[in-house]
């Protein structure tokens, strides 16, 4: 017998740990999930039972709520295995003002690499910020040494990291919220030489803790710097990463809806989540996910 084959990705759309673990695990009590396609609507079911799922995949910027629910091992307990992918970023009012203190977030990192395995975690420093603001320039770099440094005492092995990409929805976010009383926002590109320079910096300190690491859909900037040597291309979902971790026979071939010419490695997954129902109240100024409806956070009760 096969086995299962489908990896559950929850969720490039939405931060689901963050906000929709109950969600979630009322999902896969029913067995599947109802997935719109958000640009031509149409809606198909995804069965979510460990006959159906290899690997479920988690992104997230708060594992709090996941954490406090025990959904690990619930969802251990129905022999899902499972792995993270967890994005934790120099903490930045200006860029990502609903977070939680960056020491609540390294712990979280750390409890989780003990509930489960470090192999399990991926590191996501991402997206690398420049940006000006009155007058003068300035990125989220200063906590990168730091982070790597706690997150290699936990036995973390794997950074993945990217260059804020520019989107129009994203420049109409921030003229939107501007306040002319302000000094206003702009991200700016630093170019191909000071990006090689920052990402060669960040291997060697990588290197030193027993780290490494990888780019996502960065092709364009490893190609023009030569980087491939040092760091590899980024596999945020890797179905032959989770066939070492847990044997058996979770899907490998690429996934060609993503982001393939950029240099996305990703396998094919089912994305579960929607932009729309499913709005991330992290309100991270840079995100692409975010809608109008994520403006306003929630009473938390």
């Amino acid at each position: 017998m096969e086995g299962p084959t489908g990896i559950l990705s929850a969720s490039r759309r939405t931060d689901i740990p963050g906000w929709y673990t109950p969600w979630f695990l009322d999902r896969i009590e029913q067995g599947y999930f109802l997935v719109t396609n958000p640009f031509n609507r149409q809606s198909r079911r995804i069965n979510a039972t460990p006959r159906d799922i290899h690997t479920i995949v988690f992104w997230s910027k708060n594992y709090g709520p996941f954490l406090d629910l025990r959904a690990h091992k619930l969802l251990a307990q129905k022999d899902f295995h499972l792995f993270f992918n967890f994005t934790i970023n120099t903490p930045l009012k200006d860029l990502e003002p609903g977070l939680p203190d960056l020491s609540e977030r390294l712990s979280q990192a750390r409890r989780i690499a003990m509930a489960t395995s470090p192999e399990q975690v991926a590191w996501r420093f991402d997206p690398i910020c420049f940006y000006e603001k009155g007058g003068r320039v300035f990125n989220n770099l200063d906590s990168f040494e730091y982070i790597a440094e706690e997150l290699s005492q936990v036995g973390i092995k794997q950074c993945i990291t990217s260059f804020y990409d520019p989107y129009k929805k994203v420049t109409a976010r921030i003229k939107r919220m501007a306040d002319p009383r302000r000094p206003g926002l702009r991200f700016i590109d630093p170019g191909t030489a000071r990006k090689a320079e920052i990402i060669r910096s960040m291997i060697q300190c990588l290197k030193s803790l027993g780290m490494r690491l990888f780019l996502c859909c960065e092709k364009e900037l490893m190609d023009a710097a030569g980087l491939g040597r040092d760091a590899s291309g980024s596999a945020c979902i890797n179905g032959n990463l989770y066939k070492t971790l847990f044997g058996g026979n979770p899907e490998t071939r690429g996934d060609y809806g993503q982001r393939r010419k950029k240099g996305c490695q990703c396998t094919k997954s089912f994305d579960i989540g929607s932009y729309e129902d499913h709005p991330c109240f992290h309100n991270c100024l840079f995100c692409y996910a975010r809608t109008g409806l994520d403006l306003i956070k929630p009473a938390m009760g």
